[in-house]
């Protein structure tokens, strides 16, 4: 059930590199809740280690793995390259985990299915997608197997979101593995659009430039929406924005090919695409860091972890008129969550960087659920499962999760520890 890389703290990315604990040519087939490298990066390598069996996922989450992976292996091998070039790498040489190449053949492993749907697995497994409101794809997936069922959350969405629609309501499971990015925190209640406004004006004032590291699949196409607008109604002035991310432009095309899926008319999906100026080549992207501003740059990666971002966070940190603005959950160790600390410098490509930009974060764009939004959607089953199993969320989090919903609705939860295997019986 998913296969996603570790990232944030050098700790876990490293368990990316380590054996499996089980080999993959004994595993009969993988099930994605959702196309994000997190959940779906690690199949290029399972399966140029031995796995030939099936990946069972949504149509939009085929579509976007057709361009996250291949893009994940594409920038593995260009850091690769970079390190050996540079000579900062620890390793001589600098591998990638797996290639571009790597990663597009494993694509042709994947099997896409409609939602809201069962799927005969074999054995007398069943399988069954149903919406889960995160981003175009994203599915709680329920196994059923002699008249026992468990429900895995994958990342739970969010109700009121701009663009998708909300998830479904999951009236009963015997067992329910539920994530808990946001487990102990909520959600600002600040408006987006009004907060997205002040910075870009804010910025643009100084003549300065606005650098928002962002999720290539979900917050880029809210960012260009949200700009969209700020634009049609005189909120900001005209100032270019380009979107720096072929990844992102390729993941917003997508949006037309699964309308039933978010809540965006054609025309809104129309101006949403056409919001800012593509760049394509890294050409491009280098001279982007030599123009002044005003401007807006929407560029991959989300927490700043790699990706043509982080030339630009070299370019653009250490001048105060411009800003830097996230727009999504920053996992310990990653970059974003540094420079959201605070901290006066960070390390790019083996040297350190001083921040003095303004730093500001968008308190209420993630795609994640926070606890409140969490117990709502709990709210929707019938009876509780037997066990709820609280995972991908940092420990603090997961574990304040567990105990809201030990103390608020009586039901047994666990946060289960790496590696552990549990009996269902």
């Amino acid at each position: 059930m998913d296969c996603g890389l570790f990232q944030g703290l050098k700790q876990l990315r490293l368990r990316n590199w380590e054996p499996l604990p089980i080999d993959p040519k004994k595993i009969d087939a993988v099930i994605l809740t959702h196309a994000h490298i997190d959940h779906s990066g690690y199949l290029p390598l399972l399966s140029k280690r031995g796995f030939s069996g099936k990946v069972y996922c949504s149509h939009a989450t085929r579509d976007l793995c057709g361009i996250l992976l291949p893009d994940s292996g594409h920038l593995q091998e260009e850091e690769a390259e970079y390190a050996n070039r540079k000579k900062f790498s620890k390793h001589s040489p600098a591998l990638p985990l797996y290639t571009r190449e790597d990663a597009e053949r494993c694509l042709n492993l994947l099997a896409p299915f409609e939602l809201d749907r069962d799927i005969d697995l074999g054995d007398g497994i069943s399988l069954r997608f149903s919406h889960s409101g995160h981003i175009l794809g994203s599915c709680f997936v329920r196994l059923t197997h002699q008249g026992k069922s468990i429900v895995f959350s994958g990342d739970l969405g969010r109700p009121k979101d701009i663009v998708m629609k909300p998830p479904v309501r999951v009236a009963r499971a015997d067992y329910l593995v539920l994530e808990s990015t946001y487990g102990d925190r909520l959600h600002g209640t600040a408006n987006p659009e009004a907060q997205l406004a002040d910075i870009i004006n804010r910025t643009a004032q100084r003549g300065g430039v606005v650098v928002v590291p962002t999720f290539a699949v979900g917050r880029a196409q809210e960012l260009l929406y949200y700009v969209h607008l700020l634009k049609a109604s005189n909120a900001i002035p005209d100032i270019p924005l380009y979107l720096n991310s072929p990844m992102a432009v390729d993941a917003t095309r997508i949006f037309h090919d699964h309308p039933g899926e978010h809540r965006l008319t054609p025309k809104q999906c129309e101006d949403m695409c056409h919001a800012a100026k593509i760049i394509n080549s890294v050409e491009e992207s280098k001279q982007l860091n030599n123009r002044s501003g005003p401007m807006i740059i929407l560029a991959a990666s989300g927490m700043a972890t790699g990706g043509r971002v982080v030339h630009h966070l070299k370019a653009f940190a250490p001048d105060a008129r411009n800003a830097i603005l996230f727009g999504g959950f920053q996992a310990a160790g990653t970059r974003g969550a540094a420079i959201l600390a605070g901290a006066e410098s960070i390390k790019i490509h083996g040297e350190y960087v001083p921040v003095r930009a303004e730093v500001a974060a968008l308190s209420n764009l993630s795609a994640h659920a926070d606890y409140e939004e969490i117990m709502g959607w709990l709210g929707g089953f019938e009876s509780p499962p037997q066990q709820t199993f609280i995972t991908h969320g940092e420990p603090v989090a997961a574990d304040a999760l567990r105990h809201r919903i030990e103390e608020q609705k009586g039901w047994r939860c666990r946060v289960p520890d790496y590696l552990e295997t549990v009996d269902l019986g």
